[in-house]
């Protein structure tokens, strides 16, 4: 999974701390979605979506073994 919530956050000038409080997860959670290493429930997708002012699609993109979208 690739994912651009550090430049939407980045943007906002929101810390990790900052997202994370306004979706109701631990900064952790944050971390592990930025690094790729945690595919998000759909309700939390949208929730990082809204908060960044964007959508699902501009912030996560899942490739498969091949590489394609």
């Amino acid at each position: 999974m690739q994912t651009r919530i550090k430049e939407f956050r980045a943007k906002r000038d929101l810390t990790q701390a900052d997202l994370a409080d306004a979706v109701g997860v631990r900064r952790e959670t944050i971390v592990f979605l930025e690094k790729g290493k945690y595919n998000p429930s759909l309700r939390l997708a949208h929730d990082v979506a809204r908060t960044l002012g964007t959508t699902i699609e501009e912030l996560f993109s899942f490739e498969d073994e091949e590489g394609a979208e």
